[in-house]
């Protein structure tokens, strides 16, 4: 192999790796892509899950799992019941941690 050859492939490498080391959102990948609905029947509500910032999503997710249809849900963080969800999903957790 030629000493051109040898310094193209070399060339390739470090670009490549190069591109790789950079993130491909600004903002992360988020599981809600939209800001969610306001509400949800508290009777539908299978599963809740609490998603807080981290460095794949700078915001705090909602999302709701329904008991009939199995589909989950974005649920607005600002809404009311958001709210109340994960103030509640903090007090247990509090409480839970206070108990062991």
């Amino acid at each position: 192999m030629s000493v051109k050859c040898m310094a193209i492939a070399l060339g390739v490498i470090l670009c490549t790796a190069a591109v790789q080391g950079f993130p491909m959102f600004k903002g992360g990948r988020c599981l809600c892509i939209n800001p969610g609905v306001k509400a949800v029947r508290v009777a539908n509500i299978g599963k809740v899950s609490i998603i807080y910032p981290s460095n794949n999503c700078d915001k705090t997710e909602v999302i709701i799992t329904l008991k009939a249809p199995k589909v989950q849900r974005c649920l607005n963080p600002n809404s009311k019941q958001a709210r109340l969800i994960i103030k509640e999903f903090g007090r247990k957790k509090f409480l839970n941690h206070q108990n062991v």
